[in-house]
């Protein structure tokens, strides 16, 4: 693969969608705030600028941020000086890691990246291999993506098309070029077993609104946009046969980490017997935490809360709550599927065996 290539990652039935390139002596990032109004690409040239662009969800999907900080570690070595460059790296891993505490990609990719330098021994050597690691990550990711498609519709043992309800963006956006739960929607379009898609809007972002509908649409896939408050009643109708949500991070018993509102659609699941699946690449399982109860959970700015598109909506002096992520525990979970395999009914035991 050509290192410079921006297109390197484009896909069958996603010819258009990607969220990052990588162009040898820079990232290319979509900013995903302005989406779906604009169309706009940051090139960024260094860890620091990749660091802000996470923390300001510039780019946003656990796989993409660990793809994404891989890269900035990449381009870390490029603009180290001669002399002290391998101190230089490690402090950008160590501040790339401060850009998001939940999603486990995150630090994932930087352990990964950060065993490659070691093994360096001159600065070129360090701009090379690192470079290299990097994009090996984010093949391996749309790599992934596709594996996780192909068994999640196997373990979903359709014999007619049917409708899905999702929520947040696990899309081309989020992950290196297919999706997670979103891959999962475009194999069975792809297959002609797909009847509809619902896609919760997301507050507070409004990923489903803004991304989600709009990568969907782009692809010619039927989807319908709903208000997040909406999901009961859609499932009520008897309709929707599966929930499909990515995670950003998984722990030893099945828990899950997701968009806010993540666990309140796996409780409507359950009491609708609809099927609730998480895709996720391996890459977010977490066996170093028991459970949910041990992972951080990200609180942002009441602004984002307060206001849309700037525009003020709530009154300053209201407290905000505004959580990124809950945790859904396992037991409302009937499969999580990674690249490695199905864990069906998800606990301590099937994730030990499949991640062990």
């Amino acid at each position: 693969m050509t290192l410079s290539n921006p297109d390197a990652f484009r896909q069958k039935a996603s010819p258009d969608t990607v969220a990052i390139r990588w162009l040898g002596h820079g990232v290319q990032l979509l900013d995903q705030r302005r989406l779906p109004l604009e169309e706009h690409w940051l090139t960024i040239e260094g860890a620091v600028g990749v660091a802000q662009a996470i923390r300001d969800m510039v780019v946003r999907g656990a796989p993409a941020i660990g793809i994404s900080a891989a890269y900035g570690v990449a381009l870390a070595a490029r603009g180290a000086g001669e002399d002290d460059w391998r101190r230089e790296v490690e402090a950008s891993i160590d501040t790339l890691a401060e850009s998001r505490p939940t999603a486990v990609n995150l630090f994932w990719a930087l352990q990964r990246m950060g065993g490659v330098l070691r093994q360096c021994q001159s600065r070129e050597d360090a701009v090379a291999r690192l470079a290299e690691e990097a994009v090996a990550i984010h093949k391996e990711d749309l790599a992934a993506n596709m594996a996780m498609a192909d068994l999640a519709v196997e373990a979903m043992e359709l014999d007619k098309p049917c409708a899905v309800l999702t929520h947040c963006n696990t899309g081309a956006l989020a992950t290196g070029g297919y999706g997670t739960a979103l891959g999962v929607v475009r194999r069975l379009h792809e297959q002609k077993l797909l009847k509809q898609v619902y896609a919760d809007e997301t507050r507070p972002w409004l990923q489903g609104a803004r991304l989600t509908a709009w990568e969907l649409a782009r692809d010619g896939i039927p989807v319908t946009l709903n208000a997040d408050g909406a999901a009961a009643a859609i499932l009520a109708r008897g309709e929707v046969k599966w929930v499909i949500v990515g995670a950003d991070r998984i722990t030893a018993n099945g828990d899950v980490a997701n968009k806010i509102g993540t666990y309140g659609l796996a409780v409507l699941a359950r009491h609708h017997k609809v099927k609730f699946m998480v895709v996720a690449p391996a890459s977010t399982v977490d066996m170093s935490l028991e459970s949910g109860k041990d992972i951080p959970i990200e609180e942002r700015d009441g602004s984002e809360l307060r206001q849309v598109g700037g525009i003020t909506l709530a009154p300053e002096k209201a407290g905000v709550f505004n959580p990124v992520f809950d945790v859904t525990p396992a037991n409302l979970i009937d499969m999580i599927v990674t690249e490695r395999g199905v864990v069906r009914t998800p606990e301590m035991t099937g994730m030990h065996r499949l991640f062990d």
